[in-house]
This record gives structure tokens, C-alpha cells and sequence, in this order.
């Protein structure tokens, strides 16, 4: 009769069997008792999606787009008469393929192109938000909530779809003027997303996602850049050259324009001879000839207002049959007054002790 095994055998055999593939592989684990040996970070990289595009990159693509989102939310917020939000909401880096299949189909597809670049860039209206604006844009909008038709656009809505487009091309340029004049223009337009092929589905891009609010109404578009595009402009957008708004000197040309333009330029001159106080009755029963009092002397002169603002004290007078002044003195301004006391103030500090030699 066999022998039967034990509980405490049958744990061994089976710990044995464990452990048997880590002792016939011949790998040995680094040991931890020597705290000096340093363990190498393994980091995971998926060869399906390479990120072609750095960090500091993606930052800057994000800065970049946050202007973007503002000045197209006040341009489209002021051509259809409401308030509309167009909130930055993700800027990611995937392929191309993962882009397109994530679309809905119908939706509004526009290719843009530009000379500077190496490719299309693709500005995408999802139809949840495309048809509320359409509908605004005919008079309507004035329900909440809207049934969308599942069809392509038709042509007189592609005509007003453009005029959302030309916005959005618009501060996109202005966005991008620090690195590169775009340009940019409608080369196409599709309701089917997969039909078009303008880079191979493993191409990376960088996909710019915004959320446009009409009211209680949502609806994302996005803004999709291929590296391919973009990769001649690569190089400004690791370095601060495009948000740097730097100060440059003002040229000999540009001088004498500013000069012809500012001198060109019309100022109201007001001469004030005195100021007093005088009640209503006493104004109502004034007659020519009367005589007001004021507590100013005469050879204090005049004040000669430019814009409002007290600028010269004047002697009034004639010149050849005309009414004239005579500017006696700049008066005082407040920031001279302050730049006085300010140049006072460093003098003292800056001013050394003497001391005397033989």
C-alpha cells in the first residue's frame, strides 16, 4: 500500500514547484543588502504610439491654444448676438487612425492648408454643437433642447458653417503669428471622417480639444495637427520664441512716423481766466457791464488746459487784430513733482562723505 502524504509534504512539493522555474532560467536577482548598488528605472514605451512630441512641446501647444479658444469664443460670441464658451479642454498626442475612428459620422470636417506648412491641419465641428449654431445663425435657437438630423450638411448650412470657420482660422493665425504667418484656408470639406486619408493611420498628431457652451447646448471640436504638418516649426515651439513679445528699437523711419502721425493730431485748448463761486439768483441778475470778483490776481496770468489737463500758465492779449496768448511757464505736474523728490532723495544717498587730506 502507498504512503500517503503528509499536509506539511504536499506544501513542500508544491513550494518546490514555484521556485523551480526562477532556479533552471540561471537569472539571479540583484541583492538588496548593499544599499550603494544602484536598481535602473524601467520606463514602458509602446512602439504603436511613439510620442514624437516632447513635453515642453505639448506645453506650448496648449499656451498657444488657450489664446486661441478666447479670441475665437468673443469672435463667435459677438456674430451670433450670445454668449458662447470655448473652453481649452485636452491637448493629447495619439495616431492618426485612433483620431479619425473616434469621430461621429456625419460630421463637419475641414481640411486647412497652408504654404509654410508640410501638410493639412483638420478642424473638426462636432453636429451636436454645429446645428444649434446653424440654427441661430437662420433666427432660431430659441429652444433648449434640439433633435439633431443625422445627414451631412447641405449646402446653404455649409455657407453659414463657413463663416464659423473663417472665425476660427482667424485667431488660430493670430495664435501662431510669434512662430510662422500661416495663412491658412479651406482646401476641403467632408462629412465622412474616414474617407479622408491626408497622413498614414500610425502618424502621430496632436489632438486639441475644445468644448463650445451655447446656453444649456455642448459640443466639442477639435483641432488636429500631424507632427508631419508641423515638424519645420518644430524647433520654435521647444524654444520661448513663441511667447515672447519682445521689445525692439524704434528705427529712424518708424520715429518720423510716429512723429507726422502724433503731430498730426488735434487737441482741445481751453484758456481758463479764473474760477470763483456765485449763487443762482446772483447769476440770474447779472447785466453787461457788472463786475464778478474773484480772489485771483491778475499777474498770476491765465491757465492754459490741454484736454482738460492744466498745462501752461499764459498772459491773454492781441496779435495782429487776433485774440492770443503768451505761454509764460510749463506749470508743475504731478509726476515732476515726484521725479524731483525721487532725484532729491537718490542724490542724498548717493552723495559720500569728504574727507579731508594734507
Amino acid at each position: 500500500m502507498a504512503d500517503v502524504l503528509s499536509q506539511g509534504e504536499v506544501e513542500s512539493l508544491l513550494a518546490a514547484l514555484d521556485a523551480a522555474p526562477a532556479e533552471t532560467s540561471g537569472y539571479a536577482p540583484p541583492s538588496t543588502h548593499n544599499s550603494n548598488e544602484s536598481i535602473g528605472q524601467i520606463s514602458v514605451y509602446d512602439f504603436k504610439r511613439p510620442e514624437r512630441v516632447s513635453k515642453e512641446q505639448m506645453r506650448a501647444f496648449q499656451a498657444l491654444h488657450e489664446g486661441f479658444s478666447r479670441e475665437f469664443g468673443a469672435a463667435v460670441s459677438g456674430m451670433l448676438r450670445s454668449i458662447i464658451e470655448v473652453k481649452l479642454i485636452s491637448v493629447d498626442q495619439l495616431t492618426y487612425g485612433e483620431f479619425v475612428f473616434s469621430l461621429e459620422n456625419p460630421t463637419c470636417f475641414n481640411l486647412l492648408y497652408s504654404d509654410k506648412l508640410n501638410g493639412h491641419i483638420i478642424l473638426d465641428l462636432n453636429p451636436s454643437i454645429i446645428y444649434p449654431i446653424v440654427d441661430r445663425l437662420l433666427g432660431g435657437g430659441k429652444s433648449a433642447t434640439q433633435s439633431f438630423p443625422t445627414r451631412p450638411l447641405t449646402e446653404i448650412e455649409l455657407k453659414l458653417v463657413s463663416r464659423i470657420t473663417k472665425s476660427a482660422i482667424s485667431a488660430l493665425e493670430n495664435s501662431w503669428k510669434n512662430i510662422s504667418e500661416l495663412n491658412l484656408r479651406v482646401s476641403q470639406i467632408e462629412s465622412n471622417p474616414q474617407l479622408v486619408q491626408i497622413v498614414p493611420p500610425n502618424e502621430v498628431i496632436v489632438l486639441i480639444s475644445f468644448e463650445i457652451t451655447m446656453g444649456d447646448l455642448r459640443g466639442i471640436m477639435n483641432l488636429c495637427i500631424p507632427f508631419n504638418t508641423i515638424e519645420p516649426l518644430v524647433g520654435k515651439l521647444s524654444s520661448d520664441t513663441w511667447s515672447a513679445y519682445s521689445k525692439h528699437e524704434l528705427t529712424s523711419e518708424e520715429k518720423a512716423q510716429l512723429e507726422v502721425g502724433i503731430g498730426s493730431a488735434e487737441v482741445e485748448t481751453v484758456a481758463v481766466l479764473a474760477e470763483t463761486t456765485m449763487s443762482t439768483s446772483d447769476l440770474l441778475h447779472l447785466n453787461v457791464g457788472d463786475v464778478i470778483l474773484t480772489e485771483r490776481d491778475v499777474s498770476e496770468g491765465i491757465t492754459l488746459h490741454i484736454e482738460g489737463c492744466p498745462t501752461f500758465s499764459a498772459d491773454i492779449g492781441q496779435l495782429k487784430g487776433h485774440k492770443a496768448l503768451q505761454i509764460r511757464e510749463p506749470l508743475l505736474q504731478v509726476r515732476d513733482i515726484i521725479k524731483k523728490h525721487m532725484d532729491a532723495k537718490s542724490g542724498t544717498e548717493n552723495q559720500k562723505p569728504k574727507v579731508a587730506t594734507k
